[in-house]
């Protein structure tokens, strides 16, 4: 069986990623992009999927944790005969044209690099190589030539190691001893790497790499009480960024299923809109306004190729046709079908993004961000589209694929969208006219027994309207707190929250979506109770996995991680949480109302440039340079 989504560690570089269990095995990984056909793949296959293991032989024990304020993966193996560190890492590093405080020009070799020393002793080690090859449709045939590993009739990938490997049956063994002081490497690439230097090479590439994240780290400007969980959440959205075009991926993976044996297995390697605000809000409060607006870029680009529709989602390239298929010569993940590549989401309509995009481009303007004419224009039009188009119903946040119902998420995001140009650009008389009919809309037919529901048709609780409290919406406070003590009764679990409950067009059902847990949270300080919200949040700090990472859902009775995994959303309502708890311990109450950017502008004080270096330094005494240093440069 397979082991656990929670065994699993992310590494990453920016444009890649792999998935790392305890024992060593990397069971997920994608190299040069995140979407790119897997070199291994044995998450969503135990048999054939393919993976690459280093560890003794025999029994042994396994810790391991990342550096500190690295993506870079340490793992200390135990066993009788002694101990081995294996380090692994996707070096990254900035580009040689990058600027005095540029983390977002990078450069990167696309190469998974695993680095084994002797610690004490003498230990037998077994290395397995099993690449794959078009998501393992047919079986891979390996070549060995020297100290390279190569696919037959393939142009990648290639294994470089030091070790002497034997192929066989589609898969390549070294057996080896590693004494005390001793040292060995094996790389996994798209292209043959010349062997000259590499060992010095490979030495320097770990530099670089543990340069290049430690000094963005060290611009984390949060120090409050969970410091080292959001540092931690922090790094894996940047190890979730796709350097090129600025892009966040979902999740790094696909077809990990929100319900052990079930159908729903989606792919997640591409970039929601709907996550914008959220994403602006977090980087920006955590002082990493480079990565905010390279998001915005993206988001920008993307969006106005299929003006005036914006997209439930986009590809990592900007790309918009992301057609689904089925790969049916795959088990999934333990027995879970179908294993899907593309998201059929793609062409729903789901009228919440536009107010999510707008709320973000609000948030980007009260954090100084600026709007050129077309920027203005854009934000307009599909103010205007939705002043139109709002009495339509859709798909809903949630992306069922039933029929479209008017959802009331959906309009108090539309209400949100026209609002949010309001303030930006003055009270043009049909936005504010929508807005009010919006308002009216919802008060008459989204709320029942003195509650939001989910949909004007549908009475039920949903999960999405605990984000009502943060929008700056024109509704009494008993409808919200009645609201999200709805959630909790009717949605609610101990420490988890299921999105809704009810028919959605889809056999089978899910786990607990871990977003909507802290999204309980804010709700809850922004409904007077900050006790219990303070509560909730450390003890969802405490489902985290040993090394500080979140999936999609989870099982509430047995905690077991659910869904593609790691999962930005999650991280993301992490550190918004930890960001409102600051705010709520230094102003209270009145801190936390209004909107986004109402909140933004009490809480962040820069988001680029000196402005956002010094308060770093004031915050935490942990910017140590007023410029980048040539040791994070990849040249």
């Amino acid at each position: 069986m397979q082991k656990p989504i929670s065994d699993y560690a992310l590494i990453g570089d920016c444009h890649g990623s792999a998935l790392i269990a305890r024992d060593t095995s990397v069971d997920w990984c994608c190299l040069g992009r995140f979407d790119a056909e897997p070199v291994f793949c044995r998450l969503l296959d135990a048999r054939k999927g393919g993976f690459l293991r280093t560890a003794p032989e025999g029994e042994f024990r396994s810790e391991r944790a990342y550096l500190p304020g690295t993506n870079i993966l340490r793992t200390v193996l135990s066993a009788a005969s002694g101990r081995v560190a294996v380090t692994d890492f996707m070096p990254v590093g900035r580009a040689s044209g990058a600027g005095l405080h540029d983390y977002v020009s990078l450069r990167a070799p696309f190469w998974f690099v695993r680095m084994l020393e002797g610690l004490d002793g003498r230990t037998p080690l077994l290395a397995e190589y099993a690449p794959v090859v078009r998501y393992a449709l047919k079986p891979a045939r390996l070549a060995v030539a020297g100290r390279t590993v190569a696919l037959a009739g393939e142009k990648g990938p290639f294994l470089r190691s030091d070790l002497d490997f034997a192929a066989a049956d589609g898969r390549a063994v070294a057996r080896f001893e590693l004494a005390a002081g001793e040292r060995r490497f094996l790389v996994v690439s798209g292209e043959e790497i010349p062997a000259d230097g590499l060992p010095e090479r490979l030495t320097r590439l770990l530099g670089v790499t543990t340069a290049f994240w430690e000094e963005w780290a060290a611009y984390c400007r949060y120090d409050g009480p969970y410091r080292e969980r959001v540092l931690r959440g922090a790094l894996t959205l940047k190890a979730l960024t796709y350097a090129p075009t600025g892009a966040i991926v979902a999740a790094p993976t696909t077809s990990l299923p929100e319900r052990i044996g079930g159908p729903r297995n989606w792919d997640y390697r591409f970039s929601w809109p709907r996550d914008s605000a959220f994403t602006l809000y977090a980087l920006a409060g955590l002082g990493y306004g480079g990565e905010a607006n390279a998001f915005a870029s993206f988001l920008r680009r993307s969006c106005e190729r299929t003006h005036p529709r914006v997209q439930v989602l986009y590809g990592i390239d900007e790309s918009s046709r992301l057609e689904e298929r089925e790969l049916g010569h795959l088990a999934g993940y333990r027995d879970s079908r179908p294993v899907r590549a593309g998201n059929g989401a793609w062409d729903q309509v789901q009228l919440d993004v536009y107010g999510e995009l707008l709320d973000w481009m609000s948030l980007h303007m009260e954090l100084g961000g600026m709007l050129d004419a077309g920027g203005r224009a854009f934000a307009l039009s599909m103010a205007r589209f939705i002043a139109e188009r709002w009495r339509e119903p859709d798909q809903g946040i949630w992306e069922m694929r039933g029929p479209a119902r008017h959802h009331v998420f959906g309009k108090l995001m539309c209400w949100t969208a026209l609002d949010r140009a309001v303030r930006m650009f003055g009270p043009e008389k049909g936005l504010v006219r929508a807005r009010d009919e919006v308002a009216a809309a919802v008060a008459a037919h989204g709320v029942r027994d003195g509650r939001l529901i989910q949909a004007f048709e549908t009475p039920r609780a949903d999960a999405s309207l605990l984000l009502a409290a943060t929008l700056g919406l024109p509704l009494d406070p008993p409808v919200l707190k009645a609201t999200v003590e709805s959630v909790r009764r009717e949605l609610g679990e101990g420490d988890y929250v299921f999105r809704y409950r009810g028919e959605d067009g889809l056999p089978g059902d899910e786990g607990a979506f871990l977003p909507c847990s802290f999204w309980l949270v804010d709700a809850l300080l922004l409904t007077g109770e900050p006790r219990r919200a303070r509560e909730l949040y450390e003890s969802l700090l405490s489902r985290a996995n040993d090394v500080g990472l979140y999936a999609e859902e989870a099982d509430p009775s047995s905690h077991e991680f659910l869904g593609n995994f790691p999962q930005a959303l999650s991280h993301l309502a992490m550190i918004g949480c930890a960001l409102n708890l600051d705010l709520h311990e230094r102003l209270g109450e009145e801190g936390l109302r209004g909107t986004h950017a109402d909140r933004a502008r009490r809480g962040v004080e820069a988001v680029g440039g000196p402005r956002a270096l010094w308060a770093a330094f004031r915050k935490t005494r942990r910017v140590g340079r007023l410029r980048s240093s040539r040791a994070s440069m990849l040249d």
